[in-house]
């Protein structure tokens, strides 16, 4: 489900912890790291699950209304734009979200309380109130309001937000990165979305993206930056004669490693990815100063690998 940069922050999360002496066997930590990329996943539908469920109480409050004992008018017919949304109707009928909630085994039984906070929220919202007095009825309006809601109560519930640390220990430091996968995903649905689509694939640039190479991806780039880990340090310190090495930040150093284990080892990815990748990365894991310094080594490390003729890359134009 993940992108590649995404996949490369969860390698460095998971070469960080491994460096840092948090688990000495690579296959241990090499499987940590591969379950943390799943509950990424399950943490992505467990958010589409409590959507779908804030949903459910909205339509189910709409229903005990009408059979109060003096029901207003408003309550015996309601609006009943949300519940006719067309976006919450594709999502409702798809059957690989069924399948992922039943295999996830999603269950808000218990937290009915907090369902209901949110609820309210919404209820009380201007972004109902304008939703449900606009006289638009149009796949755009349906799917913008279900972004909104989504964006504004769901992503940032601090109840849902807490439900999911107490669960799980990978759900703290992802919930916003689930949560921005599924409002990416939600703004690409389209009216033609079926009960057999698939969610997910709209996130997927290439259709013929293959999760087992995605996979494969994963534990090369794990595997080989550890094993080729001194290696490396030797190569980096050469480059920074005026710097340290026990100085240097451990994050900037293995973004270092990665790039060079990309560079060296991967004859599939451009050099010019590879440096903008880990520049990017650096900039949300490392100082200014560090993502200067990674900018400018890596810049060095790249000019002398390509005058030694040691970075080999099949395909034209990938060495550029």
């Amino acid at each position: 489900m993940l992108g590649r940069r995404q996949y490369r922050i969860k390698v460095l999360q998971g070469l960080y912890a491994f460096f840092q002496g948090g688990e000495q066997r690579m296959e241990i930590a090499e499987k940590n790291l591969l379950h943390s990329i799943d509950k990424t996943t399950e943490l992505y539908f467990l958010q589409l699950a409590f959507l779908l469920e804030v949903i459910t109480f909205y339509q189910q409050r709409m229903e005990d209304a009408k059979h109060k004992f003096l029901p207003t008018p408003e309550e015996l017919a309601p609006n009943p734009k949300v519940s006719e949304n067309l976006v919450i109707i594709q999502l409702q009928n798809n059957q690989e979200m069924a399948r992922k909630f039943d295999q996830y085994k999603f269950n808000w039984g218990d937290d009915q309380e907090m369902v209901r906070k949110v609820y309210q929220k919404i209820r009380d919202s201007k972004d109902h109130k304008e939703y449900l007095s606009s006289p638009e009825r149009s796949f755009k309006e349906d799917l913008e309001f279900v972004s909104k809601i989504f964006r504004k109560y769901i992503a940032k519930s601090p109840e849902l937000q807490f439900y999911c640390e107490e669960r799980s220990i990978y759900w703290s430091d992802d919930f916003d990165w689930a949560a921005s996968f599924v409002l990416k995903s939600l703004k690409l649905i389209t009216p033609d979305f079926t009960e057999a689509s698939s969610l997910i694939s709209l996130l997927v640039r290439d259709a013929n993206e293959n999760p087992d190479e995605e996979r494969k991806f994963i534990r090369d780039l794990f595997r080989k930056t550890i094993i080729h880990s001194e290696e490396f340090e030797k190569m980096i310190e050469e480059r920074t004669r005026n710097w340290e090495i026990d100085r240097i930040a451990l994050t900037d150093i293995i973004l270092l490693k990665m790039a060079l284990t990309e560079l060296l080892h991967f004859s599939n990815i451009p050099v010019k990815v590879t440096m903008n990748e880990y520049i990017e990365i650096s900039k949300y894991f490392s100082s200014v100063k560090s993502k200067l310094f990674i900018n400018g080594i890596l810049d060095k490390m790249v000019a002398d690998l390509k005058a030694e003729n040691k970075i080999k890359k099949v395909g034209r134009g990938l060495i550029n």
